[in-house]
């Protein structure tokens, strides 16, 4: 959210019914619902492979070349790993005891790794770094309640990184140079003035300085050489404020690249240059007619743009410069699926790449440039590797008004795509995408029975700003006339049972399926809700501090807090009596951007009114469930809960509620084979 009742349904059936039921899914089922006819040959996946820890992940290269770094877990718990390059020596370097580090980098002098970490999901982030020899920690940024983020590192202040922090003030973040050995630091700039982001040159200068505009778009400043005063650069319009941003100064610090849509429907790639007079003078290097750029793959030395990427259904490289025109061509024939280079070694001969695919794990290398031969390092999970996946396939789905939506559908595996019970996943942002590849939520629901589709409705990006666009004030409006659109689509072709279709979805999904159980009731015959708000309007009044220069924000593209009425009517909560179906709310008790009040609300409100509703709240998580023990416990829930009432197999709940931190404080005597004492 803003880069995620059960009504009575029982009766007598017949012993017949009942034993097929228990010899498709190994489990006594408690509902009407039809199981759905299931190839037992098919192998039911234990849910840890999905959603425990991977074994290894997030691969990077030192500086120097000589050394591995990675996620994997330590005691259950995600840290990060080292390793010297051809060898087995690999030893932990952090060591996390209770929440998984998520996010981490090597730092240029090649002795430190740097990591950031909140406390419980607060997304109050600290930055850390670890010596890699005497594995002493730093904590870099020691405040409470403190939020703190990395802006730049360069290979030219190899012990330093930029960095902002809101400790002043919360609404505003001032900016650091931090000493990374010593943990000494200094404000070298004291913001006043509102901005939402900074960005300097190759010398740690702040070049560049982005606010919003009272319209609702983003003025971008630019502060001169010598000078302490900034000046209008650039100003983009609300229509183009959302595709169009500064990237970032090549290393001669004069060239800056931008993704700019304002002479196009998609953002293109542009290098500009600022002249004397602060002008923008700019060159299209590179445009895509149905995608938005997407990422840039830049000279290791130089820092100037080799090849550029747009990803309409699947990501596409356009190359720039034939020096990596052989190094491309070899990548692409290594292995199948998506490449992406994940880390380079400062000298530009070794590379680390990941391979993406649908059906399997990932899989890394390393790249020698100067032989062209690549080495085959792990998959992130080797558990994937022997079992029996379904493909995810891209579809496009036309909107009642024409808006073509591209979608991603999975099958379960050796089953024909006829009246299967589905999942609409929705995702969350809302200005997010879905994305072809491997999804460990849509493999666990297509593993169980169920058809997986997840759409791209208006108002995600990546599809040009016409599109992006026609999602502003359209919450529970023309986005969610998309998703209906989506499942009808389903039901037409075939794919889809119109009596056994569930919508699912975290943060902005969340709040998606609260708008199907509230304003398509009929729609949906259960729904999953995870940090998903329930009113627009309380939703907004608890934003977190830093987000209060974003306002016009959401002003502009959601709705006004000085128009409640409207706010209303777009909100689940206000429509809580038209709930007819079984509903299950999942919510972390720290969440700082959809707040626990937000599920609370609706759930007290279903209690006031005697709908059935299930609710589970983690008190150690935030917007998201980090820890793997947490996932496992509300996934088990989730697939009892859809076995119930769409018809799917599942695997039994066991302890995995009672060995996570979950509380179930309404609703626990709904869900099959869950005591109601678990989780309690």
């Amino acid at each position: 959210m803003f880069d995620r009742p059960r009504l009575p349904l029982f009766s007598a059936t017949s012993f017949t019914l009942l034993a097929a039921l228990v010899v498709a899914s190994g489990c006594t089922p408690n509902s009407l619902r039809t199981q759905t006819a299931f190839d037992q040959s098919v192998e039911m996946i234990p849910r840890e492979i999905f959603f425990g820890n991977p074994d290894r992940a997030s691969l990077q290269l030192s500086p120097d070349g000589t050394r591995l770094a990675y996620l994997a877990p330590l005691e259950g718990v995600m840290n990060v790993w080292v390793q010297t390059v051809g060898e087995e020596d690999a030893r932990p370097i952090t060591r996390s005891e209770d929440r998984p580090i998520r996010s981490y980098f090597w730092a240029y002098n090649n002795e430190q790794i740097l990591y950031t970490q909140d406390r419980d999901g607060d997304e109050n982030f600290r930055i850390y770094a670890v010596d890699l020899d005497t594995r002493d920690e730093i904590v870099l940024t020691p405040f409470d309640g403190v939020q703190a983020r990395v802006i730049a590192t360069d290979r030219d202040a190899p012990d330093e990184i930029l960095a902002a922090i809101n400790n002043r003030v919360p609404q505003f973040h001032d900016v650091w140079r931090i000493n990374t050995r010593t943990g000494e630091k200094e404000m070298v700039y004291e913001n006043q003035d509102g901005w939402l982001s900074f960005l300097p040159d190759s010398d740690f200068n702040l070049r560049l300085a982005t606010r919003m505009n009272q319209e609702g778009g983003s003025d971008v400043f630019v502060r001169p050489a010598g000078s302490e005063s900034w000046e209008l650069l650039v100003s983009w319009d609300m229509e183009d404020a959302m595709n169009s941003n500064p990237l970032g100064f090549a290393r001669d610090n004069e060239t800056l690249y931008i993704a700019d849509s304002r002479d196009g429907d998609t953002s293109g790639l542009y290098a500009c240059l600022i002249d004397d007079s602060l002008d923008l003078n700019c060159e299209l290097i590179a445009r895509d007619d149905r995608a938005d750029f997407s990422g840039i793959f830049p000279d290791a030395e130089t820092g100037h743009v080799l090849a550029v990427s747009f990803e309409y259904d699947r990501v596409e490289w356009n190359l720039l410069d034939d020096s990596i025109r052989a190094d491309w061509d070899r990548l692409s024939r290594i292995a199948d699926g998506d490449f992406s280079v994940t880390s380079r070694s400062l000298d530009d001969k070794r590379w680390t790449v990941a391979y993406v695919v649908d059906d399997g794990p990932v899989r890394y290398y390393l790249y020698d440039r100067e032989s062209g031969e690549a080495s085959f390092l792990f998959t992130n999970r080797t558990d994937l590797e022997s079992r029996e996946l379904a493909s995810m396939e891209p579809v496009v789905i036309e909107a009642r008004d024409g808006l073509k939506l591209v979608s991603y559908l999975t099958l379960p595996p050796r089953r024909e795509a006829k009246d299967l019970p589905m999942v609409l996943l929705v995702h969350g942002g809302p200005w997010a995408r879905d994305r072809w590849g491997y999804n460990s939520t849509h493999q666990w629901l297509a593993n169980r029975g169920y058809a997986v589709l997840s759409v791209n409705f208006r108002g995600s990006t990546g599809f040009g700003k016409a599109f992006m666009n026609a999602g502003n004030r359209e919450w529970a409006g023309a986005m969610h006339d998309d998703l209906i659109d989506a499942v009808e689509w389903a039901v037409a072709e075939g794919i889809a049972d119109r009596d056994r279709v569930a919508i699912m979805g975290g943060s902005y999904g969340g709040y998606a399926a609260l708008v199907g159980m509230t304003f398509t009731p009929e729609v949906f015959a259960a729904g999953i809700s995870i940090v998903g708000p329930s009113h627009v309007g309380t939703l907004l009044e608890t934003i977190p501090p830093y987000w209060e220069p974003m306002k016009v924000f959401f002003e502009t593209r959601v709705g006004s807090l000085d128009d409640p009425e409207y706010l209303d009517s777009i909100s689940p909560l206000t429509y809580v009596d038209r709930i007819q179906r079984p509903l299950l709310i999942g919510q972390g008790a720290n969440d700082p951007r959809v707040k626990e009040s937000e599920s609370e609300q609706i759930v007290r409100a279903m209690q006031e009114r005697g709908i059935p509703v299930t609710y589970v709240l983690f008190p150690d998580e935030g917007h998201g469930f980090a820890r793997p023990e947490n996932r496992l416990a509300f996934n088990a829930v989730t697939e009892a809960f859809l076995a119930e009432h769409l018809g799917g197999r599942f695997e039994p709940i066991g302890r995995t509620v009672d060995e996570s931190s979950a509380k179930i404080p309404e609703g626990a005597a709904l869900i099959p084979n869950l005591d109601v004492s678990d989780g309690e």
